[in-house]
C-alpha cells in the first residue's frame, strides 16, 4: 500500500514521504490515526506544500542545529502564573507558553511540537524541558516557573 506521511512516524519517515507499507497497517493504523493519507496523483501535489511547511519551520542542518542549542544553553527562561498558596497553578503550562517564554528570553524561535516536557507542569518551581533541534541534536534548557503577582 502507498501511502503520504503527514506526521512524522518514527522508523518509516517525516511529513511528505511517499513510502510503501503493509495494507494492514497503513489501514488500521497510519490512516486512521491521522498519520498518513493515501496516496493518488492529487494527494502527491499536496506532498510540496507539506514539505514547504516543514523546511519552513525545520532547522536547516546540523551546524545550525548546535548553534541554537548553544544559544538555548545559556538562556534563563522564567514563566510566571497564577498559582494558589500552596504553589499549585491555575492550570498548568502548555509547550505554546514555553516557546512564547523563550522568545521573550531572546531565545530562537521554536517549535512547540518539538518540546518535550517533563510531565505536565502544574506547580512552581524549576523544570527541565527538551526540544529535539535535529535527529542528532536534542538540547536541554532550565524553566523557572514563578507564581504571579
Amino acid at each position: 500500500m502507498k501511502i503520504i506521511l503527514t506526521q512524522e512516524v518514527s522508523g518509516l519517515g517525516t511529513p511528505g514521504d511517499i513510502v510503501e507499507v503493509k495494507n494492514g497497517y497503513g489501514r488500521n493504523y497510519l490512516l486512521p490515526q491521522g498519520f498518513a493519507i493515501q496516496w493518488s496523483k492529487g494527494a502527491e501535489k499536496q506532498v510540496v506544500v507539506i514539505k514547504r511547511a516543514r523546511e519552513a519551520r525545520e532547522i536547516r542542518d546540523l551546524g545550525q542545529a548546535n548553534e541554537v542549542k548553544a544559544q538555548l544553553s545559556g538562556l534563563k527562561v522564567t514563566l510566571s502564573a497564577r498559582s494558589g498558596n500552596a504553589g499549585r497553578l491555575f492550570g498548568s503550562i502548555t509547550p505554546t507558553e514555553i516557546v512564547e517564554a523563550v522568545k521573550a528570553a531572546g531565545g530562537p524561535a521554536l517549535d512547540r511540537r518539538r518540546l518535550e516536557l517533563p510531565g505536565q507542569i502544574k506547580t512552581t518551581g524549576s523544570y527541565n524541558v527538551q526540544v529535539k533541534l535535529h535527529p542528532e541534536v536534542t538540547a536541554t534548557f532550565p524553566v523557572n516557573v514563578v507564581a504571579a503577582k
